[in-house]
């Protein structure tokens, strides 16, 4: 790929929301900044939330007062804001592992169907979220909390490994935490938005 020479117009087209500009932008970054995470052999989507979040943040600095001070150095401006956002995704994505890791060993499960100390609403409730969940993560909590499947077992039918069940385990278990606590706070009926995107 050839390295692209930026000066104080690009900057400023860019800052200004030029269209053409923002494509060569995102398209540009876009290469540069996915092969430098792929080889750090981070999953998908954590390479395009490290992107995108890059982009915004280089976006919102263009648009500061004082803004890039040194346009010929942009490129390793952009460089410098991703590996900090890079940072701090690692962080946010292993404390959020370790958690669930915590939550795993001393919790076992979200929701025990079985037990006594569910009422019958809520069960219904749960069965109702789970049938509106992502065909994807409501096969996936089934399959470990319901059907109590070993977890290579469902590694080999979702075509993961097993550090990146934990990431998909953990996002289901969120999306449903999340519609579940919407629930209970309102009774009368359905969320908002209609059931879980």
């Amino acid at each position: 790929m050839e390295l692209f020479p930026f000066d104080k117009s690009y900057v400023d087209r860019l800052r200004d929301g030029d269209p053409a500009t923002e494509q060569h932008f995102v398209s540009y970054f876009g290469q540069l900044l996915g092969i430098m995470l792929r080889a750090r052999y981070l999953p998908p989507e954590r390479v395009d939330d490290v992107r995108q979040e890059t982009f915004r943040r280089v976006i919102a600095a263009l648009r500061r007062v004082g803004g890039v001070r040194e346009p010929e150095r942009f490129g390793a401006f952009v460089n410098s804001i991703c590996k900090n956002v890079l940072r701090e995704n690692a962080r946010e994505w292993f404390r959020n592992l370790a958690i669930e890791r915590e939550h795993s060993e001393s919790c076992g499960k979200i929701v025990d169907l079985e037990s006594t100390l569910i009422s019958q609403e809520t069960k219904e409730k749960v069965m109702d979220i789970l049938a509106e969940m992502r065909p994807r993560d409501r096969e996936l909590l089934r399959a470990i909390f319901l059907e109590e499947k070993d977890k290579d077992e469902i590694c080999r039918e979702f075509g993961v490994q097993r550090e990146y069940l934990r990431v998909l385990l953990y996002r289901a278990k969120v999306r449903f935490r999340s519609t579940f606590d919407q629930e209970l706070e309102n009774p009368l009926g359905r969320t908002a938005h209609g059931g879980v995107s």
